[in-house]
């Protein structure tokens, strides 16, 4: 006699599909590292910006090879972290909201990029009141926003953003001066799962991500020292710093596809793939 056990068969998981993006960089024609304002940044050390400029060039036509539109935004003279475009604000369905940053070094990005968006046309567009660093602190996953404070963007941005864009926020703390961004510790891989590295944050928010996120995918020490968690998924193809050899590997064993794209110059201004990329939700 064939037992009920026998019988059952286990399901294939679902094969994991790309999803059209839409993002807005900012070419690094004036990228230099003429302040400190991280732990990665040197003033002394030399940066290369051609180099910048071929790599910068290389994952813009890596993402338009994967199906994804990028527009891109003019870089301004005296202003060298404006190609970091993920900092310049929040994008959703009409609704942006430009960033107000915390250094003043990085002030005047904040109206550059807001012009731009105006410019658009067809789109409401405000100006963050409080420091918000954009999506270098705000990650949507879920219809939710999770919320990165303790560095840059303020708590009272969390709320300010809730409130614009009618859509919960979860707030996060982060602990670690090297990775003074949500994005420097945590990736959004679909609209369900995150990849993330624990140490950055502090017990509270460990706990509330292990709970909202049981499956997420914990990056190693060697991933988040080179910013490996800085990185954009559309849901399959996960475009990711090659250094980061630990958490390709995870996302490989999960079915999603490393996509390796070195900004190893940027790297040297605290940035990488995320920082570079805003996405137009």
């Amino acid at each position: 006699m064939t037992s009920v056990a026998t019988l059952q068969t286990t399901e294939p998981a679902p094969a994991r599909r790309p999803v059209p993006r839409r993002f807005v960089m900012c070419r690094p024609d004036h990228f230099d590292v003429r302040y400190s304002i991280n732990p990665w940044m040197n003033p002394d050390a030399p940066v290369n910006r051609a180099l910048a400029l071929a790599q910068w060039d290389a994952l813009r036509e890596t993402f338009e090879r994967h199906g994804h539109r990028v527009d891109v935004v003019p870089g301004e003279p005296g202003l060298p972290d404006m190609v970091f475009a993920a900092n310049s604000g929040l994008a959703v369905g009409d609704r942006i909201m430009s960033a107000r940053f915390t250094h003043p070094e990085r002030a005047a990005e904040g109206p550059a990029f807001h012009r731009w968006f105006t410019g658009r046309g067809g789109v409401e567009v405000v100006a963050a009141v409080e420091l918000n660093e954009g999506e270098g602190d705000f990650a949507l996953i879920g219809g939710r926003f999770l919320a990165g404070t303790g560095f840059r963007s303020s708590a009272a941005a969390h709320r300010e953003v809730e409130l614009h864009f009618e859509t919960p926020v979860i707030s996060l703390e982060l602990v670690d001066p090297r990775f003074y961004h949500l994005d420097t510790v945590l990736m959004v891989l679909d609209d369900a799962t995150i990849a993330y590295y624990p140490p950055a944050f502090d017990e509270t928010s460990r706990t509330l991500l292990t709970g909202l996120f049981p499956d997420a995918i914990e990056a190693t020490d060697a991933d988040a020292a080179v910013l490996g968690l800085n990185g954009v998924s559309d849901g399959y193809h996960v475009f990711l710093s090659p250094q980061a050899t630990d958490l390709a590997a995870a996302l490989r064993a999960r079915g999603y596809l490393p996509v390796p794209v070195d900004v190893s110059e940027l790297l040297k201004a605290g940035g990488g793939i995320k920082c570079c990329t805003l996405e137009l939700h």
